[in-house]
């Protein structure tokens, strides 16, 4: 887009739901109307273009957009309202029904922001433009940072071909879409300028490359061989595209992270079948032995969905003890939530609210447990602290290599790293001495 400018220098604000990659996103949004003369709007000051980046996991997440969209009416009565994100491309129809929203575009044509808003501003007329994905990447996106002083993220994958039954994403996002080596390695140069940690993210993250010829191993290099980037995380990988050849070959790249965060969603061979997994339990166990028999001190993070149709207290039960077996360094428990548009949404025998409240609060108990013994096998270790945040007078906040919240003392910390001790634990962070 050709850069435009703005003499009365209009202000933009933006909301943002759901997951890292709305983050990521967002920032390009945002950066893109600063180069086109905009300024951000601080917070709590009334914006003139505001810009709700919707997420529709679940049927909860729909709603939190509709509250979202109608308090950035009430609070910018004025505002161009745009409405965009993954919930306009899987339900263009509901997103039509938010009469609030002046702009409603979907996941594909955000190239062309600015141009919506000038067309608005001249006709003052609604604009609903949702248009289907492309076969390739193809979308015009860097960012200089996140806000943060100390990690970033870097988008390099949008789409998903697995169509589990619960899942409406491969509708919002379309097929697996990854960005090229090439365009990595620049936004990692530009990356490390400013920021020591870079977090690559994506829709399916594990299938970067499956479409273009190359691997997520690549993309790894390709970000860590960045001047200034110190250290490389990954978001969440599919237990099935996670091979002991990967495994290996991230042991050899210094500065990655050991943090694996491998969603199971159930511990039960069963219920993974009708959830449309591509893994089972054995599978899993696998990949979670080969990383800690290759990392040193490594953690694996996860996400188990309670509650999904047809789940027995058996098959519950199995998945309980399976979460115990692995023992997550920590670990997000929801229950399942039925999708319109999702083949899970017909099955039978649904799982009453009030037996996913309980199912809910017997595994948070079992995986707290294990979180904590974590915390506590992590005493005496030296590590490397990203000091982010001054949470009190000389006390810094960050995260160890391993990404457990961890405190130190000193002066000037954020954005260093510090090689440390951990000497203690509290309020669920390790308290370390610095060597």
């Amino acid at each position: 887009m050709t850069k435009r400018g703005y003499t009365d220098k209009l202000k933009a604000g933006i909301a943002t739901l759901g997951c890292k990659v709305n983050q990521y996103e967002s920032q390009v949004m945002m950066e893109t109307l600063l180069a086109h003369g905009f300024e951000q709007a601080a917070e709590g000051e009334p914006a003139d273009v505001f810009i709700v980046n919707s997420c529709t996991v679940t049927a909860t997440g729909d709603k939190k957009v509709r509250q979202t969209v109608r308090r950035a009416r009430r609070e910018n009565p004025d505002a161009v309202l745009i409405l965009t994100g993954c919930m306009p491309q899987a339900f263009p129809d509901e997103c039509e029904a938010i009469e609030e929203a002046d702009i409603i575009i979907g996941n594909s044509n955000r190239n062309a922001l600015v141009d919506y808003i000038e067309q608005f501003m001249r006709s003052h007329r609604r604009i609903i433009d949702i248009r289907p994905h492309g076969k390739s990447y193809g979308e015009e996106c860097s960012v200089t940072g996140m806000n943060e002083r100390t990690r970033a993220y870097i988008k390099i994958e949008d789409g998903c071909n697995r169509f589990c039954t619960y899942c409406i994403i491969p509708y919002a996002r379309g097929r697996v879409r990854s960005r090229s080596l090439e365009e990595i390695r620049k936004e990692s140069q530009r990356i490390g300028q400013k920021y020591r940690e870079v977090v690559l993210v994506g829709i399916n993250l594990s299938a970067y490359g499956s479409d273009i010829g190359t691997d997520l191993l690549e993309a790894v290099r390709a970000a860590a061989s960045a001047e200034g980037v110190e250290r490389v995380r990954l978001g969440s990988l599919e237990p099935d595209l996670t091979p002991d050849r990967l495994i290996e070959g991230l042991a050899e790249i210094p500065g990655f992270c050991p943090q694996f965060h491998l969603a199971i969603q159930s511990g039960c061979d069963e219920t993974l079948r009708r959830m449309n997994r591509h893994y089972d339990t054995a599978q899993f166990r696998h990949v979670c032995e080969k990383i800690r028999s290759t990392f040193d001190n490594p953690s694996i993070t996860t996400d188990i969905m309670v509650g999904f149709a047809g789940e027995t207290e058996e098959e519950f039960a199995r998945s309980l003890a399976f979460a115990r077996e692995i023992g997550f360094a920590r670990s997000h428990v929801f229950a399942y939530s039925r999708r319109r548009g999702t083949r899970a949404d017909s099955f039978p025998d649904q799982v009453d609210e009030q037996t996913k409240g309980r199912r809910s609060e017997e595994m948070i108990r079992e995986t707290s447990r294990s979180a904590s013994e974590f915390l506590h096998s992590q005493l005496g270790k030296r590590v490397k602290i990203l000091a982010e945040r001054e949470v009190a007078p000389g006390l810094f906040e960050g995260y160890t290599e391993n990404y457990t919240p961890a405190r130190i003392q000193g002066t000037d910390l954020c954005g260093r790293i510090i090689e440390a001790t951990v000497t203690d634990i509290a309020d669920g962070a390790v308290m370390c001495c610095a060597i």
